[in-house]
């Protein structure tokens, strides 16, 4: 049986048809990563709740007790852990994606596969980290016996949202770290500057009004101020958080098609 390999004409297309038949790559690449993650380690996956939940109760505690923000008639608490929820997806692909390419070398440069498969294997791996973070958030509705508002219907545009914010930066940052290195260092200090940036706990109407466009590009500001709002209801977000929606697209459209011209060259350069 022969085998054509064909360049790819489109380079903002996703050829979805050749990675479904690299599923079983795929699968592997996803599962390996999830046995490997919290292997060798005395508590196991208890770690994929401990980190979320120190963050949680670190962020309560500064923003809570010692800044004492404004959360309105919900508990800082479980107005942070909402906050938190929506950020750990983000946060968690955009940190393992950055060396995936790189750590995947011996095969990228032996044979050939639909390179995306990579941060693709990472994104559905997060989604452990993102479900046990929602459990969290469950145990905290019912811990405050808060009834989640009406506007949870909108909680799945939401949630795919923050999919494509984490596909976004996965994809672009495992591209730039093949070419330069130094997205190994910056993408740890994007992660903790996004922390602050992005209001997990606090709300983004705290932020004065001339800065709120500035605020709004940062992707995951948005989405997270509308994951609260599905979920605990108040005042609908400001529209001008529709700027981080289109910079979510611009990312992701503008990631395709940098990873897609990267990948002529990937086994070149590794």
């Amino acid at each position: 049986m022969q085998t054509i390999i064909e360049a790819r004409k489109n380079p903002f297309k996703i050829d979805w048809k050749e990675i479904f038949a690299y599923r079983d790559l795929l699968w592997t690449l996803t599962w390996r990563d999830i046995r490997v993650q919290y292997a060798q380690t005395a508590l196991g996956l208890a770690w994929a709740i401990i980190n979320p939940l120190l963050n949680i109760l670190l962020f309560s505690f500064v923003f809570g007790i010692v800044a004492k923000v404004d959360t309105g008639n919900v508990p800082h608490l479980l107005f942070t852990t909402v906050g938190m929820c929506g950020w750990t997806y983000f946060s968690t692909l955009m940190t393992n994606a950055s060396n995936s390419i790189i750590s995947a070398q011996g095969m990228v440069s032996k044979i050939y596969f639909p390179r995306l498969i990579i941060p693709l294997s990472k994104a559905i791996a997060a989604f452990i980290d993102f479900g046990i973070s929602f459990v969290i958030l469950i145990a905290m509705l019912v811990y405050f016996r808060f009834v989640p508002s009406i506007n949870i219907v909108f909680l799945p545009f939401f949630i795919f949202m923050t999919v494509l914010s984490g596909l976004a930066g996965g994809i672009w940052m495992s591209a730039l770290t093949i070419r330069y290195r130094d997205f190994q260092h910056i993408t740890p200090l994007i992660i903790r500057i996004g922390m602050y940036a992005t209001p997990i706990a606090y709300a983004a109407s705290s932020v004065p009004s001339k800065y709120q466009f500035l605020f709004y590009l940062n992707p995951v500001a948005g989405i997270v101020e509308g994951f609260r709002w599905s979920i605990l209801g108040g005042k609908a977000p400001d529209p001008m958080s529709y700027v981080s929606y289109v910079v979510v697209g611009l990312l992701f459209v503008s990631g395709l098609f940098y990873f897609n011209k990267m990948e002529r060259t990937m086994a070149d350069i590794l």
